[in-house]
């Protein structure tokens, strides 16, 4: 078996001692989180918590805002918050130097979500939008403040991204997960100000001489507050920019696992006991995934409904996965190497 160990780990007090696979096993999982960031990893803690919280705020409060249950935005921001933190706490223990650097910057971010998620609360609570509204005076301030909130976290998340670049881990596969990861997350993150530019329906209302009340909207081809999937809230009717912003931010967690999932089928499968071989898998994972975001991104710029793609985007999304596939195939199907350096 493959043991995947964090840099500058060791076994604390108490751990079993070293001797079979077993055992550095339980010792690995045992001490695997001592170094990593503690104010991120309670930031991802309680907001699993506060996530519950919003379950049952669903549940004792239905109103809905837009089409959606008002409390369901402030739900997956807390999901989606817990595991970002989560992965960043990893991320910053991984740094062989900048650790302060990173500590404070990840510190920076969770201040900033914080306030932001205060502000998503607040505005959920009076069962206003917190997002593209500048209906009222206090609405046009809060969505202005959360949108030079977000624009810091960008930022500060920028940063932790040039950081990651100098991690270090002995896999070579999990090196290059954290990074293309890293990278990819930063290019959803940024996706989101696709949301934040006037839709043609607004234009049209604002040279009819109709309220500037809402500037920016999450779906392409119709106006917010249509038919949605359950919880996630995206359009069943259009496109919808949320979708890639998802699955491009998310990137963060879904590249590390596929390093560490490749690297416990290397029990079974003695090809991917090569390091090398596992790597480049990632590499390609990482290039399939950037293409699944462009992919999103095209259909919801096209005003389509992730749940009814045309032929054009099934053809494009079936290329991809041979494309992926193949080239799978011939990693594992290269010629073993004579020696593991």
């Amino acid at each position: 078996m493959t043991i995947l160990r964090l840099p500058g780990l060791r076994p604390g007090p108490g751990a079993p001692p070293p001797g079979t696979p077993e055992k550095k096993r339980r010792a690995d999982l045992r001490t695997r989180t001592h170094t990593w960031h503690r104010p991120s990893a309670l930031a991802a803690a309680g907001l699993v918590v506060v996530a519950v919280l919003c379950v049952a705020a669903m549940v004792l409060d239905q109103r809905i805002l837009a089409g959606a249950p008002i409390w369901a935005k402030p739900f997956k921001f807390a999901v989606s918050g817990s595991l970002f933190f989560a992965t960043w706490s990893w991320l910053v223990s991984l740094l062989p130097r900048f650790r302060r650097t990173a500590s404070l910057l990840t510190d920076f971010l969770i201040a900033i979500f914080a306030a932001e998620y205060v502000l998503l609360v607040f505005q959920a609570a009076r069962g206003r939008a917190s997002h593209f509204n500048n209906a009222t005076p206090q609405d046009a301030l809060i969505y202005d403040v959360m949108g030079k909130m977000i624009m810091a976290l960008w930022v500060a998340t920028l940063a932790l991204t040039v950081l990651v670049m100098f991690t270090k881990v002995a896999d070579r596969a999990s090196f290059w997960a954290v990074r293309a990861g890293a990278i990819l997350s930063l290019v959803g993150i940024s996706l989101g100000v696709l949301m934040t530019s006037p839709t043609a329906q607004q234009h049209a209302q604002w040279k009819a001489g109709g309220p500037r009340d809402v500037v920016g909207a999450h779906t392409v081809g119709l106006a917010d507050g249509g038919p949605g999937l359950p919880i996630l809230g995206w359009s069943t009717a259009g496109g919808d920019l949320r979708i890639p912003h998802f699955v491009g931010m998310h990137a963060l967690q879904a590249l590390p696992l596929l390093a560490i999932a490749l690297a416990a089928l290397a029990a079974r499968f003695p090809r991917l006991r090569d390091d090398v071989v596992r790597a480049r898998l990632v590499l390609l994972g990482a290039a399939g995934y950037a293409g699944l975001i462009a992919l999103v991104t095209w259909q919801a710029l096209r005003a389509q409904s992730i749940v009814h793609p045309d032929a054009t985007t099934l053809g494009a999304f079936a290329l991809l996965v041979a494309a992926v596939g193949l080239g799978a195939l011939a990693v594992l199907r290269a010629p073993e190497r004579a020696a593991v350096r």
